[in-house]
């Protein structure tokens, strides 16, 4: 039995190969949920919903995210819609006071949907119809996400990582902003101070997670910061975590990293912006995978293999390595 940690993009590549060594059936994935919004009233669920049509066969693998081939009409509609109207575009937070009205889920992360900021497709936003139909039927995300598994033929175990809101929140230059607005609308550009995971204090994790992760646990090559540190701020989940066995996939070489804002996250936490600063990031690890140029030493085991993964067959060479260091360890 092995559990993935998954958000953003790193982890679904890695994903692909995860059939080399470990049996579906046997796997459990929890995704990320911090970066979730609820626009124009619907409840939106990125990493959630690349590992569902990652699994359904039908993921966008040029973007990795959306859904391959979808049409983006109502997107259009939407901006051409406002810009007749004089309706500004851009993020738009609904006002502070709405921000805790309704669905409770969706607290501190309300968009307007005006010139809806993200780029959503008509089939991808059936899916959200159909989850936030759901949750308002008085469904939990994960029985939401439940269905939408089967409904996509699962067959790995998905679980969201709460079922409580949790939303990360950047503080910047430029003021407070939710992380999909730093990076979607902004392109990661703000100068970063700092990141919040609002109500992950009193958020539980969701259920079935912390027996997940009693198993061997692999964390992909996310972001360290937006990605994973929301499911870290749960409590019980890093104590958990502790107590098993954890490989860690360097999202950096070196002093670099693979893809989106890791390295000006970290920083912004105090950790350093590089492959050592996994070191900080992930102080339960048992050991790590980075890459076979990288001289980053660890006072623990470490594998060393080429960790691009651009195909399905990369993919299986790092499940490989990850499936050596679980075996070598002490």
């Amino acid at each position: 039995m092995v559990t993935f940690l998954s958000g953003g993009t790193g982890t679904p590549k890695l994903l692909d190969g995860a059939a080399a060594a470990f049996s579906p059936e046997e796997t459990t994935v929890v995704a990320n949920t911090g970066d979730d919004i609820e626009l124009g009233g619907l409840f939106v669920s990125p990493d959630v919903d690349t590992l569902l049509f990652q699994g359904g066969g039908i993921l966008d693998r040029e973007t990795w995210w959306g859904i391959d081939g979808d049409t983006h009409r109502t997107n259009s509609a939407l901006s051409d819609i406002a810009s007749a109207a004089g309706l500004p575009d851009g993020p738009q937070y609904l006002p502070e006071e709405k921000q805790t009205e309704g669905r409770d889920l969706a607290n501190w992360r309300r968009f307007s949907g005006v010139a809806e900021f993200m780029t959503i497709g008509d089939r991808d936003r059936a899916v959200h119809i159909t989850r936030t139909s759901l949750l308002d039927e008085g469904h939990t995300l994960s029985e939401a996400t439940q269905r939408l598994a089967s409904a996509f033929g699962l067959t790995i175990d998905l679980l969201p990582m709460s079922d409580d809101p949790v939303a990360s929140l950047v503080h910047t230059d430029e003021g407070l902003i939710h992380f999909q607005e730093y990076w979607v609308a902004h392109r990661g550009e703000p100068a970063v101070d700092t990141v919040e995971f609002r109500g992950s204090s009193k958020a539980e994790p969701a259920p079935g997670v912390l027996e997940a992760l009693e198993d061997d646990v692999i964390i992909g090559p996310s972001n360290p910061v937006t990605s994973i540190g929301p499911m870290l701020a749960l409590p019980g989940v890093a104590d958990a975590l502790a107590q098993t066995t954890v490989v860690a996939v360097s999202p950096f070489l070196g002093d670099d990293a693979f893809s989106g804002p890791a390295g000006d996250l970290m920083a912004a936490v105090n950790a350093e912006p590089s492959t050592a600063g996994l070191a900080a990031a992930y102080p339960f690890a048992d050991a790590f995978v980075i890459d076979e140029n990288d001289d980053t030493e660890f006072d623990r085991p470490t594998v060393k293999t080429d960790i691009a993964i651009d195909s399905r067959e990369d993919a299986k060479r790092m499940i490989r390595a990850i499936d050596h260091a679980i075996e070598n360890l002490p």
